[in-house]
């Protein structure tokens, strides 16, 4: 059996989470020169925020301050996710490299919150996992939606087009 997460604990884990994934946003976005790239990952970003102001109203820390200074403040350095972007930056393929990132980081948090989601008995914890895991497929789609595009390969957008025989 994992470990029964508290909801002020599985909070605080969502928060960081959003966090980290909205910082990622932002800096794909502004790195970013094909437009419609960049506002799926300026939209992205916004839904982090709306995903971190609902997670904070039900945090009892401290320890994030009030949205607005959390939202403002630096991104973790150390993360991962911001270290392989910074990479690609460097690389001179910030679209396709950003958009192969964010699919890995959203389906290894779609993994993660699952095999937490097993063990966890509290319906109110059960259930900011269970958003988590929905949001991050959401995003998941729209993300892969946007990088079959920009490698020219058949996207929703494209499925009216093509019929199979």
């Amino acid at each position: 059996m994992g470990k029964e997460y508290s909801l002020q604990e599985a909070l605080k884990l969502a928060v960081q989470t959003e966090k980290d994934s909205m910082d990622f946003y932002r800096r794909a976005a502004s790195v970013t020169k094909n437009e419609r790239a960049k506002k799926v990952f300026e939209l992205l970003a916004n839904e982090e925020v709306g995903h971190l102001k609902s997670f904070l109203e039900h945090y009892k820390g401290t320890e994030f301050g009030d949205l607005k200074s959390f939202i403002d403040s630096p991104p973790n350095a150390k993360s991962a996710t911001i270290m392989a972007l910074e990479k690609a930056i460097k690389e001179d393929t910030p679209e396709q490299q950003a958009l192969e990132i964010a699919m890995k980081e959203e389906k290894s948090g779609i993994q993660q919150y699952s095999l937490l989601v097993k063990d966890i008995i509290d319906p109110l914890v059960r259930g900011v996992f269970e958003r988590v895991i929905k949001e991050s497929q959401g995003h998941y789609d729209m993300i892969e939606d946007e990088y079959m595009h920009i490698m020219g390969m058949v996207d929703k957008s494209d499925q009216d087009t093509y019929v199979r025989e």
